[in-house]
């Protein structure tokens, strides 16, 4: 058997194990809430292969929708230049 460790400095309640547990609140927003949605508008483009495919490879990767990746490339380019 293990020798059994003794924190000797370690306050009554807690060697003792009489130490209950807190509750804590719950700070985090509903899932809905979790990602905002946006206005979008539906539009059709034309993108290179090249493009789609290596945005679908990292799709399947991330378990992540392609378009999804796209439209956030193109509104952080936004953010960016938008003055």
């Amino acid at each position: 058997m293990k020798n059994e460790v003794t924190y000797e400095k370690a306050p009554e309640d807690i060697r003792q194990g009489l130490l209950a547990a807190k509750e804590v609140e719950d700070v985090l927003p509903p899932p809905e809430l979790l990602i905002p949605r946006e206005e979008t508008k539906k539009i059709t483009i034309t993108l290179s292969k090249k493009s789609i495919d290596f945005f679908k490879q990292i799709s399947e990767e991330t378990n992540t929708p392609y378009q999804q990746m796209i439209r956030k490339v193109l509104d952080t380019y936004t953010d960016h230049y938008a003055k």
